[in-house]
C-alpha cells in the first residue's frame, strides 16, 4: 500500500505537467497481457476525451504506469481516480476477476518549466530497456510518445 505521504504537498494546477507513475495492486504483472494493455490504454484516451489530460508519453509496464502528462481540467486525484476506476472495472468485467487492480495512492512529479519535456519522454519510453523488455527505445510495444525517436 502507498504511503500517505504520497499526499502531502501535492498540488494539482491545470496547465502543469506531470510525470505520474501507478502500480498494480501487489506488483501483480495485469500488463504482461496485451489485452490488458489495451483496456488502460484506452482508459488513458478515455480520460483524454473527458478533457482532462493531455498525454505526451506513456509506457505500460507489465506492473505499472508511466504517465506524462498535462492537467486540462481538475486535480490529478480525479484523474487518476477516473484512470483507475474505468481500467479496474474494465479489466475485472472481461477478465472475470475481482479485487483491486491498482494499489492506493501514485507518485507524481510537477516538471518544472526549465526542464526538457522531450528528454523527460524520453526518459519514461527508456524504462522498458532499462528494465530489459525492450533493446531500445521504440522497441517496446506498450508505449507512446507525441515526439518522434
Amino acid at each position: 500500500m502507498a504511503s500517505p505521504r504520497l499526499r502531502y504537498g501535492r498540488c494539482s494546477r491545470t496547465g502543469n505537467v506531470y510525470s505520474l507513475t501507478t502500480t498494480t495492486h501487489g506488483r501483480e504483472p495485469f500488463f504482461s497481457d496485451a489485452g490488458n494493455v489495451a483496456v488502460l490504454v484506452d482508459a488513458l484516451r478515455f480520460v483524454e476525451r473527458s478533457g482532462i489530460s493531455h498525454s505526451l508519453a506513456w509506457v505500460v509496464m507489465p506492473d505499472h504506469l508511466h504517465w506524462l502528462m498535462e492537467l486540462q481540467k481538475g486535480t490529478l486525484a480525479q484523474c487518476m481516480a477516473l484512470l483507475k476506476s474505468r481500467s479496474s472495472r474494465q479489466l475485472n468485467r472481461i477478465s472475470g476477476r475481482k479485487g483491486p487492480l491498482w494499489q492506493h495512492g501514485y507518485h507524481d512529479h510537477a516538471v518544472r518549466t526549465d526542464e526538457s519535456l522531450h528528454d523527460k519522454a524520453m526518459y519514461i519510453l527508456g524504462n522498458p530497456v532499462r528494465a530489459g523488455l525492450a533493446g531500445g527505445l521504440g522497441d517496446y510495444p506498450h508505449a507512446w510518445c507525441r515526439w518522434p525517436l
